[in-house]
């Protein structure tokens, strides 16, 4: 009788074993695995920084754009800094003429006459409406730097918008947007007046 117990007790002991061996390792080959998917979505995260987007943006605008794949706003940036260049660039040179073209008729100097360059009616050259004439001057030599100063200020609004809108591309870089977004209609019980009426439901599935 101890002959025959002998055996099958050994066998129980190395099913026992074996059993014990592979929910061990297949438990421990789930944790690395876990720990290594864990581990790569944390470098998928890092990898893409909404702080780095705003920085090359802030360098050069556009390039934050760039480093989002967000390559179709790179034009319209561009486009909108040359436009608004040529703007500050036009109305400056308006002023500066406007601005000599004042200074040299409030100097009573024979010499400096730009003013006599400007596309003005030569009526007001006459020495009775001089006064009249200077203060036209002045008022379009005002009017052009507070529009030149307008564009700067846009300019300046423009390049904060484009670091903004690259922080906020680089935030929703990981963002899912999935096929499943579905609005379905149904009749449905409305409570209105305290009554309960027919109505339409919307329910929107995302």
């Amino acid at each position: 009788m101890h002959k025959k117990r002998g055996p099958i007790r050994l066998k129980r002991y190395i099913g026992c074993f074996l059993i014990i061996l592979f929910t061990t390792t297949g438990f421990s080959a789930f944790s690395q695995e876990t720990g290594q998917d864990s581990t790569a979505t944390k470098k998928n995260e890092i990898l893409h920084s909404p702080h780095k987007a705003a920085i090359y943006s802030a360098v050069l605008p556009g390039m934050g754009q760039i480093y989002n794949r967000k390559y179709w706003k790179v034009p319209i940036i561009w486009g909108g800094f040359a436009t608004l260049g040529y703007f500050i660039n036009f109305n400056n040179e308006v002023y500066t003429t406007y601005k000599r073209a004042y200074s040299d008729i409030i100097d009573d100097d024979p010499f400096t006459s730009s003013y006599l360059d400007l596309n003005i009616n030569p009526a007001f050259f006459q020495a009775d409406k001089k006064s009249q004439l200077t203060e036209n001057l002045r008022l379009a030599k005002d009017n052009w730097r507070r529009n030149r100063d307008l564009v700067i200020i846009s300019t300046v609004v423009f390049y904060a918008a484009n670091i903004i809108d690259a922080s906020v591309d680089g935030n929703f870089f990981y963002f899912d947007i999935g096929d499943d977004l579905t609005v379905n209609w149904a009749p449905g019980p409305i409570l209105c007046m305290d009554k309960t009426v027919i109505g339409a439901q919307c329910r929107i599935t995302f």
